[in-house]
């Protein structure tokens, strides 16, 4: 969406109040003029869109927490969970929510910090089987592939919606986030619970196909 430089006569005072109002949302006055112009106008800016997305993510999590810890800046969101395993990572997922026209929504990078080159493997074996069941169960929803990449123990994936969700709401799409994230937590802490035992792929397999079952929306 394309921005360009307007002329207006506005009342010194209303100014200062824009300004003191900008400081204390951490915003511009052009950024907070614009956003109280849209709201007024009843048009939808970028901006107020991944806010409403951000805002659906948020209820999801503050509803049914499970130890998630979110925090939300400009255009990204922070999300924590600590993983019961003995060297105690805390797993960070960063999303981040895209302006853009067409069916990416955004892209989400999963990393913790740990020195242990064994954890790092048994991540590395949970994010290649992750890629695996999503190819295997819901490649079908997207024609030109799943986004993905990992190295190091990392993990980014995009959010694409698949054809046929294309008009869903920012609350419904900011639901179907936030739901994966989960979803992508509980398969990863059911991977780990067996991961000593030989049974880390079945368990996290049998926990993936669970969440489809129950009528996931897939993103």
């Amino acid at each position: 969406m394309s921005k360009s430089v307007y002329s207006l006569v506005l009342t010194d005072q209303v100014v200062e109040a824009v300004d003191r109002l900008a400081y204390t949302m951490g915003t511009s006055r052009s950024a907070l003029i614009d956003r109280i112009l849209a709201e007024h106008a009843g048009y939808i800016t970028p901006e107020m869109r991944i806010n409403q997305i951000f805002d659906s993510l948020s209820r999801v999590f503050s509803e049914n927490g499970n130890g998630f810890i979110v925090k939300a800046e400009n255009q990204s969101m922070l999300i924590r969970s600590a993983l019961k395993y003995k060297y105690k990572p805390t797993i960070r997922y960063g999303l981040q929510i895209f302006r853009g026209s067409d069916r990416t929504e955004g892209e989400l990078k999963v990393s913790f910090r740990t020195q242990s080159e064994e954890l790092k493997s048994k991540m590395e074996d949970f994010l290649r089987l992750w890629a695996a069941l999503e190819n295997k169960y819901i490649i079908k929803l997207f024609p030109d592939g799943i986004k993905y990449f990992i190295e190091d123990g990392k993990f980014t994936r995009a959010f694409t919606l698949p054809e046929e969700y294309k008009n869903k709401t920012t609350e419904e799409i900011g639901a179907a986030i936030a739901e994966y994230i989960k979803m992508f937590d509980d398969v990863l802490k059911s991977y780990f619970a067996f991961s000593d035992s030989g049974e880390a792929a079945s368990a996290a397999a049998e926990k993936y196909r669970g969440y489809l079952e129950n009528g996931i929306t897939v993103i």
